[in-house]
């Protein structure tokens, strides 16, 4: 078996949907050769089925193959578990996926219980919001964030990410979340039940060491660093060592189709 190819998707596939060049080609070789590519991801906004049109539109067939930190949210709930969320639409599917009930934030204003404030990603946060979310935690309700990142990748450069979002929630509240996204440990039980070939050949790519780098020593996989994201081309271990998490990556070129030419190159 060829070892398993796990893809980040912003600043690796494509920058706020816009393709990479080369990620599609890079992928489809892969798979031609015999890997498979899972798409691994901290966003957990958008739905799977989102996610996978996305990547249809971009030329990357996907069914089946994208795990998102919404996924990873969820894997720690139970079903009836009572959730507040603040987050898009994928988390309101996989929180649906497991059985726990959602509750609304007109009726915790109501007084309703929350056993749960489950975070991520969306463009409508706003000071209503996390008051609640806060007020939530601090009468019982744990914190739960699907992700830590504190900026995601664009064309025209970083915004604000689902970390940002949660640390004002966790500021608020006074309590420290339990994050569940890359490169925690729920994000690679999740992996893992959907590949259980992910084995220390497997390899990793992804364009942010303290995610991606840190992910595939959770997993105990190789991790190949892309240049195309938020780690600038120039930027080297030497210049910022903290950026880089402390780690030298197994691979470190300029975008997914760099590795994919390393990766086809070897005898496995």
């Amino acid at each position: 078996m060829k070892p398993v190819i796990l893809c980040d998707l912003d600043g690796v596939v494509w920058l706020a949907h816009r393709p990479i060049p080369g990620s599609a080609e890079a992928v489809a070789e892969l798979r031609a050769a015999g890997h498979r590519v899972l798409f691994v991801t901290n966003n957990s906004s958008a739905t799977i089925a989102a996610q996978e049109n996305a990547l249809a539109t971009v030329g990357i067939e996907a069914h089946g193959d994208v795990v998102t930190s919404a996924m990873a949210g969820a894997h720690v709930l139970s079903a009836g578990e009572r959730v507040l969320i603040c987050g898009g639409p994928g988390i309101h599917e996989a929180v649906a996926v497991v059985g726990a009930d959602v509750v609304s934030h007109d009726d915790v204003d109501r007084g309703a219980r929350v056993d749960t404030v489950l975070v991520g990603f969306h463009r409508d946060f706003d000071y209503e919001i996390m008051r609640r979310a806060a007020g939530a935690v601090r009468t019982g309700a744990r914190l739960v964030g699907t992700n830590d990142d504190a900026t995601y990748p664009t064309p025209e450069g970083p915004i604000p990410g689902g970390g940002s979002i949660l640390a004002a929630i966790s500021t608020a509240a006074g309590c420290a979340p339990l994050v569940t996204g890359k490169p925690y440990s729920p994000m690679a039980d999740v992996v893992r039940a959907i590949e259980s070939g992910v084995d220390e050949r497997a390899v990793m790519v992804g364009d942010r060491p303290s995610t991606d780098g840190a992910f595939a020593t959770t997993l105990g996989c190789r991790y190949a660093l892309v240049r195309s994201g938020v780690t600038a081309a120039h930027l080297s271990i030497a210049d910022d060592p903290a950026w880089f998490d402390g780690s030298t990556p197994w691979l470190d070129v300029a975008d997914l189709e760099a590795v994919a030419r390393v990766v086809l190159s070897q005898d496995f």
